[in-house]
């Protein structure tokens, strides 16, 4: 049977694609390329009959967690088809929520767990300062991405804060972290992998007085070669929690020499492909190989 691939995207409002290279064009055309018949389609379009195709590779699907439980109803349905997806169903529904956090560290990996703190939870930010044992934390929500209703909260930022977090909750799950300085002073490292593979790194840094590294927001990114002790570290982890995965991106940050989880990205990665001489190469090879088996 000919392949006939749909790449998943989203509805794009500007908000999260924002001054990218336009890796779903960049998908399309390697799929050209290698012979391989597809479509761009937005993974929310209810007119898509998504049992035409061979495959689905989840792309740009960037509105995912804007719609949560719309977006696992049509995993489900693409699992019900039995259409294989890449990355794959379980890995997904599984990197969909940042509770996957918790159980990296708990299988003793350096990671940036945090505190989840459940919807509806009445808390108080001066007992979160000294769980976590931090003068000024990170709170996001569980289910986001994009750095969506992320707030850095110092210790004695008074109720006005406190109440906007408790309004927050009232709505949905956050996770509370520590804030970790190393971010600001040097960036947040992202290693790309393909087909469990190492391909490329960049280290993104944050605009002066901002704390956020995406570059919508104002942060700067530049290709990077990780030394053995990095790699080794993120090839750990990409073995452990991603070892069937399309297209893997490892965050993460140096504390004291150890290099530190920040987040596994499974679902959506930007993959800077363009910033590097070697990503395009390596993505049309693991896309070959995993598509057409060569």
């Amino acid at each position: 049977m000919s392949l006939h691939v749909a790449i998943a995207t989203y509805v794009s409002t500007g908000a999260y694609d924002a001054n990218t290279i336009d890796e779903d064009a960049l998908l399309s055309k390697l799929l050209e390329e290698l012979g391989i018949s597809h479509q761009l389609l937005a993974w929310s379009d209810p007119d898509v009959d998504w049992s035409r195709f061979t495959h689905v590779l989840i792309k740009s699907t960037w509105d995912y967690f804007d719609y949560y439980p719309e977006f696992l109803a049509w995993l489900n349905q693409l699992e019900f088809f039995g259409i294989p997806i890449l990355n794959n169903v379980d890995t997904l529904r599984w990197n969909s929520s940042k509770k996957y956090l918790l159980e990296v560290k708990s299988k003793g990996y350096p990671c940036l767990a945090g505190k989840i703190l459940p919807k509806g939870t009445v808390t108080s930010l001066e007992e979160l300062h000294d769980a976590l044992q931090s003068d000024t934390l990170v709170v996001k929500p569980l289910i986001s991405g994009g750095a969506k209703n992320t707030v850095k909260i110092s210790r004695g930022a008074g109720k006005e804060l406190e109440q906007k977090i408790a309004s927050l909750l009232e709505e949905e799950a956050f996770l509370v972290q520590p804030y970790i300085p190393e971010i600001v002073e040097v960036g947040e490292y992202s290693l790309i992998y393909f087909n469990v593979v190492f391909s490329h790194a960049v280290l993104k840094s944050p605009a002066a007085d901002d704390f956020r590294v995406q570059h919508y927001y104002g942060g700067t990114i530049q290709e990077i070669q990780p030394d053995s002790k990095m790699l080794a570290a993120a090839q750990a982890l990409v073995d452990a929690f991603a070892k069937d995965s399309l297209y893997t991106r490892v965050d993460g940050v140096v504390i004291d020499g150890v290099f530190h989880l920040m987040e596994l990205e499974l679902i959506e990665p930007y993959l800077f492909l363009g910033l590097s001489d070697k990503a395009i190469p390596n993505y049309k090879a693991a896309l070959r190989k995993r598509l057409l088996g060569s």
